[in-house]
């Protein structure tokens, strides 16, 4: 809804080689908006597939950001926030497609719980079963040690044993959570403004974890609701699979080394170095009939001193 009066959310969408995505996140963003004024910015990371001017095309109404070079997801949503004057910033996904009151939901739920300062909704696939990855718990020693040995993907439902995912809530209750995931991320602005936005290092996965632990410290507890919902087509700008794989790992370092005491992070990174050493020695006697996974698990093992630093 864009109407004369003033606006109280700004939806940042930031893009890469994502244009009929984006058309499409931006177009179910404003038919099932309903209540919330609002203003809607993409920043464009420099596609590569004529995003901007197609989007322009689209919706005249939308301000459209273009930037000569991919300057990552943080540094693009400091950007804009930083222009931006509306009380609450929405981080909205260029491969999502909002649900009708999902926005007007999340606001809702927002200003019913002020203590909450970043809060976040439910995420579908396509197909409409559940993606867990609206948000995660903070990584822990014993999340690590079953990750590594392969015991989360055994016992997905069991709390217990994957903690990280929650394992078992179906993200049907509203619930505090570590951290609410960038895909779709309402915050305040004072609270934006007093954390100074995204640390810029974390150049693409982990700022939204690092916002919310950041937070955290603060004093702020990070909320979910099943009311607002969200599909959401995962990772359509980062085709790499190895690549991706290399990236969060870089992001999951940084995170155990900013927010974990001292004396953990040891233990953590060596748990991250196991979780590789096992995969990759896993995948050799599959070289040949599985070429694709091996090669994988070489890539993401050849450049483990790269992603156990996490960002400088």
């Amino acid at each position: 809804m864009a109407t004369e009066m003033r606006a109280e959310v700004t939806v940042i969408i930031v893009s890469y080689n994502t244009a009929q995505l984006t058309i499409k996140a931006i177009d179910t963003l404003y038919a099932n908006t309903r209540e919330t004024r609002f203003d809607c910015v993409v920043f464009d990371n420099a596609s590569q597939d004529n995003s901007a001017a197609l989007i322009r095309a689209a919706f005249p109404h939308v301000r459209v950001m273009a930037s000569d070079q991919n300057i990552g997801f943080a540094a693009a949503n400091n950007h804009v926030a930083g222009a931006s004057e509306t009380p609450y910033f929405l981080l909205l996904n260029p491969d999502t497609e909002t649900h009708p009151g999902a926005v007007d939901a999340l606001v809702k739920f927002a200003k019913s719980r002020p203590k909450a300062g970043i809060w976040g909704g439910r995420t579908v696939f396509a197909d409409g079963l559940l993606n867990i990855a609206s948000c995660w718990a903070i990584p822990s020693l014993r999340s690590l040690f079953f990750r590594a040995f392969g015991i989360s993907a055994l016992f997905r439902r069991s709390a217990f044993a994957n903690p990280e995912a929650y394992g078992g809530w179906q993200r049907d209750s509203i619930r505090e959570v570590d951290i609410v995931v960038g895909c779709f991320l309402l915050i305040g602005r004072p609270l934006w403004q007093e954390l100074g936005g995204f640390q810029r290092k974390y150049y693409m996965y982990g700022e939204d974890a690092d916002l919310c632990l950041r937070a955290r410290g603060l004093g702020y507890r990070s909320c979910m609701t099943p009311d607002a919902q969200i599909t959401h087509h995962v990772g359509a700008s980062t085709r790499q699979s190895e690549e991706k794989t290399i990236l969060v790992m870089k992001a999951r370092a940084s995170i155990i080394r900013d927010h974990w005491p001292h004396w953990k992070v040891g233990p953590g990174i060596a748990l991250m170095w196991l979780w590789a050493a096992l995969r990759y020695v896993a995948s050799r006697p599959f070289t040949r009939c599985r070429r694709a996974s091996a090669d994988h698990w070489r890539a993401v093992w050849a450049r483990r001193a790269e992603w156990l630093r996490g960002y400088a």
